[in-house]
């Protein structure tokens, strides 16, 4: 059952994350964060033809892995929540040709593993699902060719720009079990701060987690100190520093905040601004936040996924580049009694 406050769930008996996994590409391989990857690639087509299959074979090993992980088989699994970049997120879609089992799609952009997590876990603390897989996926290659340019045009990348993670992440919620709790949900709200540049999606999308999570604060009654940190999904470093003047402006201090996109790649000066895509996050939650949690390095964080809502269409059509993020309250496994 969950308790309703302002536009945030809270759960009164938290849904768990039971398992998960994360898959990475080549550029994921030589990362700070490599190590935290169940499988990476040095091969970016994985075995296909083209980019965008690809990705849906990346999709599939991240789905299977968390199967794997969490001792589960397709029928004892009542939905898969996932989405992309893809037109129409058909990396998605056809991924799930290989999997018997229900599937609903979503599209939040970037946003899309903390929107995928927190309906699931609405799902499940309803009792209206007794397993959901929660994943999202994201390839360089086919979102600079859908988004872009293709890279055989060697364009030169702007300084605010970040690179498309190669990379998915997959997780498994229960209704109840062993495992990270997922303890809130607070759906966000579209900004748009009238940003109209492509390359520079730090700066569209920050004010959509300074959004969510004011609401989140306020909501909760949470103060900032109380958490053990704040990880966004993939500002990079413009959309961080953007972030932390508008929660200054707001009157938010003592706040520790980590982003996913500057984790990823370190200073790797090749991505310019850091990471982005919806793998970047969900592969960085699965690979890095996760397991901090269940070796109780951390006791409670904030999961913030943020979305550019931009189509190739609207970007052709010089519309402003609205935003949304979703932020998932998470904690540390319950102490068993005894």
């Amino acid at each position: 059952m969950a308790l309703r406050q302002g536009d945030t769930l809270r759960f009164a008996r938290p849904p768990v994350i039971a398992a998960h996994a994360a898959v990475g590409g080549k550029k994921e391989s030589r990362g700070p964060l490599a190590d935290c990857f169940d499988q990476l690639s040095q091969d970016n087509l994985f075995g296909q033809k083209n980019w965008e299959a690809a990705e849906r074979a990346l999709q599939l090993r991240a789905a299977r892995l968390c199967l794997q992980k969490g001792h589960t088989a397709e029928d004892s699994v009542s939905l898969v929540l996932a989405g992309d970049l893809q037109a129409q997120c058909t990396a998605s879609s056809y991924a799930m040709r290989e999997l018997d089992i229900p599937f609903a799609g979503l599209f939040g952009a970037c946003s899309t593993m903390a929107e995928a997590l927190g309906l699931g876990a609405a799902l499940c603390a309803g009792d209206l699902a007794e397993g959901v897989l929660a994943m999202a996926s994201g390839h360089f290659c086919a979102a600079e060719r859908q988004f872009r340019t293709p890279l055989s045009y060697g364009a030169v990348r702007a300084p605010t720009a970040q690179w498309t993670a190669t990379a998915a992440g997959c997780c498994l919620l229960r209704p109840r079990g062993t495992g990270v709790q997922v303890r809130a949900v607070t759906l966000g709200r579209v900004q748009d701060y009238q940003v109209r540049d492509i390359s520079n999606m730090g700066a569209a999308m920050a004010p959509a987690a300074a959004a969510t999570l004011l609401r989140y604060l306020r909501d909760t009654g949470t103060a900032p100190a109380a958490l053990d940190c704040v990880y966004t999904g993939d500002l990079g470093r413009v959309g961080s520093a953007l972030l932390a003047q508008l929660l200054e402006a707001e009157g938010v201090t003592g706040l520790r905040h980590q982003d996913c996109g500057c984790l990823l790649y370190g200073s790797d000066p090749q991505v310019r601004s850091g990471a982005s895509g919806p793998g970047c996050c969900a592969s960085v939650l699965c690979g890095h936040i996760l397991p901090l949690l269940e070796r109780g390095e951390m006791g409670r964080v904030a999961f913030i996924a943020t979305g550019a809502l931009m189509s190739q269409t609207t970007f052709l059509q010089k519309e402003t580049i609205p935003a949304i993020a979703h932020l998932v309250e998470l904690a540390a496994p319950a102490q068993k009694e005894g």
